[in-house]
């Protein structure tokens, strides 16, 4: 078990973790791309672990602020019309992957966004959510910190990102 799924594990334990959510909010979950759809079915995700969501104008909205200056992307990537698929959510909020321990997916076939969580990149910067319910943010005393805590590094972080602007098929950013 690496330094992550130890403090992840005992994150769910404890509280629930950042794999939860109020229930009602669903439409905000991060979307999954084909390739990542593969890569947790290949690592034993089924299908009620998966569900269709309308691309909502919140939805929308809320990745519009993810990616600011990427609008237009983001808008043809989700159309008013559309759909796209997201992980699967009980009725108490949790991921139908969040097991006692932790996620039930290998770190590999997790979601990208999961992978990346609670860093992001933004206008060229490396920033982290800031989420109350978090160990590893309590635990840490800062970025550098959290960055050892969940056994990342910067250039983790660069990358994941960057895989998942490919996935999405986004124009690359450095």
């Amino acid at each position: 078990m690496d330094s992550q799924d130890h403090v992840c594990a005992r994150c769910a334990e404890q509280h629930g973790s950042c794999c939860t959510l109020e229930p009602g909010l669903e439409e905000y979950c991060f979307p999954l791309s084909a390739a990542e759809r593969a890569a947790m079915q290949a690592a034993g995700a089924k299908a009620e672990h998966f569900h269709r969501e309308a691309n909502t104008p919140a939805f929308v909205d809320n990745l519009c602020r993810l990616f600011p200056g990427e609008e237009e992307h983001i808008r043809a990537l989700f159309p008013g019309q559309g759909f796209h698929h997201r992980v699967g959510i009980s009725p108490q909020g949790a991921c139908m992957l969040l097991g006692a321990a932790g996620c039930l997916l290998p770190r590999n076939a997790r979601p990208l966004y999961c992978r990346i969580y609670p860093f992001w990149i933004q206008n060229g910067r490396q920033l982290y959510f800031d989420f109350c319910r978090c160990q590893a943010q309590l635990e840490a005393g800062g970025g550098a910190g959290l960055l050892k805590r969940l056994g990342m590094t910067p250039e983790d972080v660069r990358h994941t990102y960057q895989e998942l602007r490919r996935a999405w098929n986004l124009p690359e950013h450095t």
